[in-house]
């Protein structure tokens, strides 16, 4: 059997082995695959997996041999998954694999409007402190979270793991929910529904995957009807912002804040809407790319292909 990773680099820089694939079968592994040569590179593989390559269905029209797609990834709105169904193409994920890391990077970024570590950092680099006349200093308002409200929208598996950790901040923590009576063992989370979240959350936390429904959910209005100043975090997928309305909401103040590790359009361009906007804070995409989290990943994609191979297919998304 052919395997072939069209982009291992960002799975894999160097610090992981590929043992967990590699003893599948005849496995190649390129770094980055350009549009150009996507094809090429597939060749005759049975089995490809990808992370952010994508695979469309003119692609698919020219890999006769393909047989099973696997995203590094959870979300796979990279795949064109009704042609891959359409040719017998199975398409699999890796879900909860980075749930930890995720809400744990959720929290990094409120913490970081919060207390504002690293500009406080990069000023008493500066001597700042040195020169103070005080004992102490604050370049910027510091922020205690106890008693403000964390408003979740989706409470998947990463929601409910921001809603213990927030629990230990002593937040209040409303979640947007369908059916509140079809969700069960959400603590003291108060589960209600996405108006009443973005009206009284003093944070809003994105958790929901990009979908048409989800896509460019937060926009203009619904930013309008926010508490002024409030701030909003994506962990989730940058298309899930309007990126105009966000920015100019940042310049008029009626969002105090804007934290993503993702973007619409990744890398970053020059030109993208939300460059040089205030009280922005932009993260490369790094949630999920701890070590372990991507170890975790590795194993979980290998195990979904021995379940293809045995006619158990787990994780599929097509």
């Amino acid at each position: 059997m052919k395997l072939v990773v069209l982009d291992g680099h960002t799975l894999n820089p160097g610090d992981l082995d590929w043992q967990p694939l590699a003893a599948l079968g005849d496995l190649t592994v390129y770094p980055r695959t350009s549009p150009d040569v996507i094809v090429e590179r597939i060749g005759d593989a049975d089995i490809i997996l990808t992370n952010k390559t994508p695979i469309s269905a003119g692609t698919l029209e020219h890999c006769p041999n393909l047989r099973y797609i696997g995203v590094l990834a959870t979300g796979f709105n990279i795949i064109d998954t009704r042609a891959a169904a359409a040719r017998g193409i199975v398409v699999t994920n890796i879900p909860g694999y980075s749930t930890q890391a995720v809400a744990q990077m959720t929290f990094a970024l409120i913490l970081e409007l919060c207390n504002h570590v690293q500009k406080h950092s990069d000023s008493v680099m500066r001597g700042d402190w040195n020169r103070a006349e005080d004992f102490c200093y604050w370049n910027e308002p510091l922020t205690e979270l106890a008693g403000m409200t964390l408003g979740l929208i989706g409470f998947g598996q990463i929601g409910r793991q921001v809603a213990r950790l927030a629990a230990a901040f002593d937040l209040r923590v409303l979640a947007a929910v369908r059916d509140p009576a079809a969700v069960s063992d959400a603590g003291s989370v108060e589960l209600t529904d996405l108006p009443t979240v973005i009206r009284q959350a003093d944070i809003i936390s994105l958790h929901v995957p990009q979908t048409e429904e989800t896509t460019g959910m937060i926009n203009a209005e619904r930013l309008s009807r926010m508490k002024r100043g409030a701030w909003l975090i994506n962990t989730a997928r940058g298309g899930l912002i309007e990126d105009i309305a966000v920015r100019d909401a940042l310049v008029s103040g009626q969002l105090g804040a804007y934290a993503a590790d993702v973007l619409s359009i990744e890398p970053m361009p020059e030109e993208h809407p939300l460059t040089g906007a205030p009280n922005l804070l932009l993260t490369p995409h790094i949630a999920w790319a701890p070590q372990q989290t991507r170890r975790r990943l590795m194993q979980i994609a290998a195990d979904n292909i021995k379940a293809y191979r045995h006619g158990r297919i787990q994780n599929q998304v097509n």
